[in-house]
C-alpha cells in the first residue's frame, strides 16, 4: 500500500503494450463487492481463498501486467506461483516514504484512514516486517524512494521497463 503499484503499473503497461489489471478492482467487479466487504463477509481466509481464485485466473490472461494487494504475496503458495507465470517486481520503499505517501490519500484506505501519523508508522512498519520474507523472493526489487515528481515517475518507469525486459529475457518468458 502506498508504494506505487498503480501509478507506476499503468505507465509500465502502457510502455510495454500490456493491459494493466489491479487484482483488488478485479476481485470487486467479479464479486460486485468490495474488497473489504468481502473481508467482512468471509474473513481473512476466506478473502484470501477468493484473492487466490481471482490471481490464479487472471494470470491465465495474455499480455497482462498485474497489480496484487499487498498481501496477495504472502498466502498460500501465491508467491510460487506468481514467479512461474512472469517477472514479479517488489516495489520497495522505507517507512517513511510510504507514510508519506499514504498521507495523501489515507481516506480512501479503510484500513489505514483512522490511523494518526504514530500510528500509520508502526502499522507500516509491523506490515513490512510481516511481509519483507515473502516480498523479497520476487525476481526485481525496485526501489521506489524518489516518486515525487512526474519526472522522477517517468524515469522510474523507464528504467523499470529496462530492468523488466532484461529479467523477461532471462526467465525466457515470451512477451
Amino acid at each position: 500500500m502506498g508504494a506505487g503499484k498503480t501509478t507506476l503499473g499503468k505507465m509500465l503497461a502502457r510502455e510495454m503494450a500490456l493491459d494493466f489489471i489491479d487484482l483488488d478492482c478485479y476481485i470487486e467487479n467479479r464479486y460486485r463487492k468490495t474488497v473489504s466487504a468481502l473481508f467482512q463477509e468471509r474473513g481473512e481466509e476466506g478473502f484470501r481463498l477468493v484473492e487466490q481464485r481471482m490471481l490464479h485466473e487472471v494470470a491465465e490472461f495474455e499480455d497482462v501486467l498485474i497489480s496484487s494487494g499487498g498481501g496477495t504475496p504472502c498466502f498460500f503458495d501465491n508467491m510460487q506461483y506468481m514467479k512461474q507465470q512472469a517477472v514479479t517486481v517488489y516495489l520497495k520503499a522505507s517507512p517513511d516514504v510510504l507514510a508519506a505517501h499514504l498521507r495523501m490519500g489515507k481516506q480512501q484506505r479503510p484500513l489505514i484512514a483512522q490511523k494518526n501519523d504514530d500510528e500509520l508508522m508502526a502499522y507500516i512498519r509491523k506490515s513490512l516486517e510481516q511481509r519483507e520474507p515473502y516480498y523479497s523472493q520476487a525476481d526485481l526489487v525496485f526501489d521506489v524512494a524518489r516518486l515525487d515528481s512526474g519526472e522522477a515517475i517517468k524515469a522510474s518507469v523507464v528504467r523499470l521497463l529496462k530492468e523488466v525486459e532484461l529479467m523477461v529475457r532471462e526467465k525466457g518468458i515470451v512477451e
